[in-house]
């Protein structure tokens, strides 16, 4: 199971990355748009966590609600710092 959550959270950066670098090239440089797959991926996460304590188990791929939900807040905590440290090193003024 730590496998496959690992593997789920890697697939889910991966993916909260390149959408969010999408979404940077393409939005000016005062709009937050960017940062709104980490944010929403980490809501889902936090969903999925409060859900695995209310459901009994429940497995997806190899993974149970709770992996997933940590799947998604690790890929939201790492897409989100990626998705900043671009963000900021863009508009940096030399």
């Amino acid at each position: 199971m730590f496998q496959s959550v690992l593997t789920i959270g890697a697939i889910l950066v991966v993916a909260v990355v390149v959408l969010s670098l999408i979404l940077l090239k393409a939005t000016s440089k005062e709009s937050y748009t960017g940062y709104f797959p980490g944010i929403v991926i980490g809501l889902v996460g936090l969903v999925l966590l409060m859900l695995a304590s209310v459901i009994g188990k429940v497995e997806i791929m190899g993974a149970g609600l709770g992996g997933w939900g940590i799947a998604s807040l690790f890929a939201a905590a790492i897409g989100l710092i990626i998705t900043a440290l671009t963000d900021t090193f863009a508009h940096a003024k030399a």
